[in-house]
């Protein structure tokens, strides 16, 4: 996708070069900021703090976090050094279910490669990995932009109102996101339609990030308060919702960035069809109930306290309570199956109690 019309990924690497290098998430909008990592410390670090972020690049980053393992380990320590690698990226982020799904085909990619061969087949292995995620996340949005055209004739070429929350895009991606890539493709295709962005309390995500993306893919759209969602559902202003998801269970539960279950209710009351878009290496197939299994993220509560923005030149931090008031800071939330209107996957669209069919 673009960035002042350029086009990029959100992870790289370089020919000859033993390093990786990632945009630095949590200075967007305001600034652009690319971060080399050298070590698996670095990628831990990458995620956890999350300079990148979004459950498909997590995996994508963690695989190559495995790959630079390999470049700092020699012939009689390299298993060692892969197990703690592997160790260390896996307690990173505990809700992101490709975090775990991407370094077990690490793992047992590498099980059987000698030495030798260590590097370069962890750097095929990743780059594969990257691969397969930008493949899977256009394939979703080829099958949601078919919702999104009935939308449209039914509209008789009116602009679809499309509500989405936190930032499911290709900066949570590689390359086109999993909620975004139907209203990409969409718009791409020169069907009218506009997108409600949530801000995305407490990191602000929505206003940060989707709406960074929108606005150098020159899609229309307006940022709102968290609390606005279901007004303009109420007032036949939202034609439908698009989310993305951390872990779907093989009921079909999926856990989202914090909110989405509010939003989730407030579409099934007011009859708005409410879709999860998620490629498959984010459905946890042990899991059948979410409320119950998904571990959710705590997080610390400054994330909360305080806000980023842009005074300036300078982007400062600024405290909005009383400096010795307790926060929560709940990471995520799940949204029950009864109140998804389907999951779009890179196989198809499947309403939640028919997800394990759509992949047998």
């Amino acid at each position: 996708m673009l960035i002042d019309k350029k086009p990029f990924h959100t992870i790289w690497t370089e020919p000859g070069k033993a390093a990786v290098w990632v945009i630095d998430q949590r200075k967007l909008p305001h600034q652009l900021s690319v971060i080399e990592l050298k070590n698996p410390e670095d990628a831990c670090s990458a995620i956890k703090d999350m300079i990148i972020r979004g459950a498909p690049l997590i995996g994508v980053t963690a695989a190559f976090g495995v790959y630079l393992a390999t470049l700092n380990s020699n012939k009689d320590n390299y298993k060692a050094v892969l197990e703690k690698a592997i160790n260390s990226l896996s307690k990173t982020r505990p809700t992101a279910v490709n975090l775990h799904w991407a370094l077990g085909r690490m793992k047992e990619k590498l099980a059987p490669c000698p030495f030798e061969k260590l590097t370069r087949t962890a750097l095929e292995e990743a780059e594969k990995i990257k691969q397969e995620d930008i493949v899977m996340c256009k394939r979703i949005g080829e099958h949601g932009l078919k919702l999104i055209e009935e939308i449209s004739k039914k509209k008789k070429g009116e602009p679809v109102n499309i509500l989405t929350h936190c930032n499911a895009g290709w900066l949570a991606c590689v390359d086109w996101g999993t909620a975004t890539s139907p209203i990409y493709q969409a718009h791409k295709k020169g069907i009218k339609l506009h997108v409600w962005i949530d801000e995305t309390r407490p990191r602000n995500q929505g206003a940060n990030l989707t709406a960074f993306e929108l606005l150098n893919e020159n899609v229309p759209h307006t940022l709102i308060a968290d609390n606005t969602g279901g007004h303009l559902m109420q007032h036949g202003m939202v034609d439908m919702a698009i989310v993305g998801a951390d872990r779907i269970t093989s009921n079909g539960d999926a856990a989202n960035k914090i909110g989405t279950y509010l939003k989730a209710l407030a579409a099934n009351d007011n009859k708005i069809p409410f879709y999860v878009a998620a490629p498959s290496s984010t459905i946890d197939w042990d899991l059948t109930d979410g409320l119950k299994q998904i571990p959710i993220e705590q997080r610390n509560e400054e994330e909360v306290k305080y806000v980023h923005g842009l005074n300036g030149k300078e982007i400062q931090k600024v405290l909005i309570c009383p400096e010795k008031t307790p926060a929560a800071n709940y990471g995520f939330d799940v949204t029950p199956a009864r109140l998804i209107t389907g999951i779009i996957t890179e196989r198809g669209i499947a309403e939640t109690n028919s997800l394990r069919a759509l992949f047998t």
